[in-house]
C-alpha cells in the first residue's frame, strides 16, 4: 500500500521538497519515499512537486511515517495543511490546530489495513 502526503497552504512546493529530504533522512523509510512530480500544462516550462508517495508495508515502516511526519510537522514555522491518504482514506491535518498527528495518521493506517481483510 501507498501513502500518499500533500501539501496545502503556504509554500507548497518548497515544504513538500523539505518534507521529502527529512522523509528519506529517515533510516527506516529509506527506499520508500518518492516525489511524484504534476503534469506540464501547456503554459508552464516544467511541473513542480504534486505530491510524496511512501510504500508502506510491513516492518514498522508506517509507525516510523507516522512519527516522522510529527515531527516534522512539530518543526514547521508556517501556518501548514497537510492532506494524508491510504488505500481510499483521506484525513487533513493542520500543523497548528492538531495536537497528536502521530495517531491520526497511524489510524489511518490501520483503517486501510482493515479494508483489505
Amino acid at each position: 500500500m501507498d501513502a500518499v502526503i500533500g501539501i496545502r497552504d503556504g509554500d507548497e512546493i518548497g515544504e513538500l521538497a523539505a518534507l521529502a529530504s527529512w522523509l528519506r533522512a529517515e533510516r527506516e523509510l529509506q527506499g520508500t519515499v518518492q516525489v511524484v512530480r504534476g503534469d506540464i500544462a501547456e503554459t508552464e516550462l516544467g511541473s513542480g512537486l504534486d505530491v510524496i508517495s511512501v510504500a508502506v508495508g510491513s516492518g514498522g515502516v508506517g509507525v516510523a511515517l507516522a512519527q516522522s511526519l510529527s515531527a516534522w510537522l512539530r518543526t514547521r514555522r508556517a501556518d501548514i495543511k497537510m492532506t494524508f491518504t491510504a488505500n481510499g482514506h483521506t484525513i487533513e491535518i493542520d500543523a497548528q490546530r492538531v495536537k497528536d498527528p502521530a495517531s491520526l495518521i497511524t489510524q489511518v493506517l490501520s483503517n486501510a489495513d482493515d479494508t483489505r481483510s
